[in-house]
């Protein structure tokens, strides 16, 4: 979903801007609606309570600000938020020492423990729950074969290195011979041993199309075809690893808190949801930021989602990080911390693969 309409920063004259950043920065640190009387006493701009009220009042109507009781104080939509994120928030670099820990609980483990940790360290950064996205199984294979098993199916049968067996049905042209299936398994092996189907998948396809090869058309629809979904796991099968539930129900001091987080926590058990979220951050690198009502799965408990894709040497998208929590997570902490986590995690996978 788009992000939420609303005035832009150039549309904010300076007293508005500062007034509006004083509030968003204390709702991130403490989460709490703030009045114009502390931010008279506690803030920058150095006006009075009344400037500072006014100027709230006309924040407030431009759907920036909210109040959230009957109180003076206000705190800042999501709306407001995403025009903070997106206008004024202000966050640098990593700096080693940060960078050296990610690494370090990440380095020298099993690919699976490395994810694990991964989601573990994520949950810790906004007092929520860290998600990833683990990578399609992709072993190298060692033999291809096609069986028949009426005249318009076979059964691919994928034998990996490792000694695991895949079994996929599919549909076979009509008129396809024995011989026909004999050959298309023969050339995928030639070209396929020791190798993985997503590293060898365009180049097999690209020597079929320039190519002449004594294969018939009905071989060459089946490895074309074969070729096309074989990279996808099947039955749409992913592993989606989600830690931190338990800091989300940490510190509740309301009712209102309360149900927030039980609808957090029913959103989280929306697997599909959750890998389809996910999924939608690889389409494009770096970080992704969604808002409160910005995402449909999220929109309930208003919760905000920071994600960011993994990638191999090639640059293709293995999977995908995220951390979940309430809106007033400090972005300028999280938003570097899960980019360089993916980073790392794509280093790892790089390594992992090149062993």
């Amino acid at each position: 979903m788009a992000p939420l309409r609303g005035p832009d920063i150039a549309d904010l004259d300076q007293r508005s801007r500062q007034i509006f950043r004083e509030i968003v920065e204390a709702y991130l640190t403490g989460g709490d609606p703030i009045g114009s009387q502390t931010l008279a006493e506690t803030g920058a701009s150095g006006l009075s309570s009344a400037s500072i009220r006014n100027t709230m009042s006309a924040l407030t109507s431009s759907g920036l600000l909210m109040s959230p009781h009957k109180s003076a104080g206000r705190i800042p939509t999501h709306t407001g938020l995403r025009l903070f994120v997106d206008g004024l928030l202000q966050f640098g670099d990593l700096n080693e020492v940060d960078r050296a820990d990610i690494r370090g609980r990440l380095s020298d483990r099993p690919v699976e423990q490395a994810l694990n940790e991964a989601s573990k360290m994520l949950s810790g950064l906004a007092g929520g729950a860290g998600l990833v996205l683990a990578p399609v199984q992709d072993h190298a294979l060692r033999h291809v074969e096609f069986v028949p098993l009426s005249a318009t199916e076979a059964m691919a049968v994928l034998v990996y290195e490792n000694g695991s067996v895949e079994n996929r049905i599919m549909a076979v042209p009509a008129g396809t011979t024995p011989s026909a299936l004999t050959a298309a398994g023969n050339f995928l092996s030639i070209r396929l041993k020791g190798r993985s189907l997503s590293g060898t998948r365009d180049t097999i396809l690209q020597e079929i199309k320039h190519h002449d090869h004594e294969l018939d058309r009905a071989a060459k629809l089946m490895i074309e075809d074969g070729l096309a979904h074989w990279s996808a796991p099947p039955d749409g099968v992913r592993t989606l690893i989600v830690r931190g539930r338990s800091h989300l129900i940490e510190d509740i001091e309301t009712a209102e808190n309360l149900e927030r987080i039980r609808i957090l926590l029913d959103e989280l058990e929306q697997k599909k949801e959750l890998i389809s979220l996910l999924d939608e951050a690889g389409k494009a690198p770096g970080v992704k930021i969604y808002i409160g009502a910005e995402n449909p799965l999220f929109s309930l408990s208003g919760s905000s989602v920071v994600t960011a894709p993994y990638m191999n040497a090639s640059g293709q998208v293995l999977g995908a990080i995220g951390v979940i929590g309430p809106t007033c997570i400090n972005y300028a902490r999280v938003i570097p911390m899960v980019d360089y986590t993916a980073q790392a995690l794509g280093i790892l996978m790089r390594q992992t693969t090149a062993k």
